[in-house]
């Protein structure tokens, strides 16, 4: 994905730019509950950033998908240092450079290391970790490589983590996973990028 401000196919747009629906999500993206968390939204100059560009293109099921991203953020049981972790080894995974910027620093403050972020930015799970976050990780980590769970892997998933967090990890791999196609079909800049973090 292009990095600065070049961009080969979507380029951001400024607010009044946007049409009226897009207008509207603008506001529902930049005014609900994301606005209290530390994952950039917008550009200096009030552009939408990353995936949230791209879910301008199609306001009403980019609606729909920003929803759910709010959803896993603030609703679901996952503590953040175990979600940050899970999203990070989703964008290593698919190499999705936005991801890995605009989450690794909450990673950082939820208590991840700087080694535990080395191991994610590899595609590991990283050692040290609480044993919930572990079963997580190792969760995320087959559904990535192998887009399911075997029935071993299910019932000691089920056992660890309760249904309802198991299925909360699932569907914030696949939302994360598919905001990384995105994110790699449109390449919007990232003009807060310090440069490339996969090559």
């Amino acid at each position: 994905m292009p990095t600065g401000q070049d961009a080969r196919r979507l380029p951001l747009r400024r607010p009044e730019e946007l049409d009226a629906e897009q207008s509207g999500l603008y506001a529902r993206i930049v005014g609900g509950p994301r606005a209290s968390q530390s994952v950039p939204v917008t550009a200096p100059d009030g552009s939408l950033l990353g995936p949230f560009a791209v879910m301008a293109l199609a306001p009403e099921v980019g609606d729909a998908v920003q929803q759910l991203g709010a959803a896993l953020r603030v609703s679901t049981g996952v503590d953040p240092l175990t979600r940050e972790a899970a999203i990070l080894l989703v964008a290593a995974h698919h190499r999705c450079e936005f991801e890995w910027f605009a989450h690794s620093g909450a990673a950082g403050r939820a208590g991840l290391t700087e080694g535990q972020l080395a191991a994610l930015r590899d595609g590991r799970v990283p050692a040290e970790l609480p044993p919930l976050t572990t079963a997580v990780l190792e969760v995320v980590d087959s559904l990535l490589r192998h887009r399911s769970l075997d029935d071993a892997e299910y019932a000691a998933a089920a056992a660890s983590l309760g249904e309802q967090a198991l299925a909360e990890v699932v569907w914030l791999t696949g939302y994360y996973s598919m905001l990384a196609v995105a994110l790699a079909t449109f390449e919007p800049p990232n003009p807060l990028s310090g440069g490339v973090t996969f090559t």
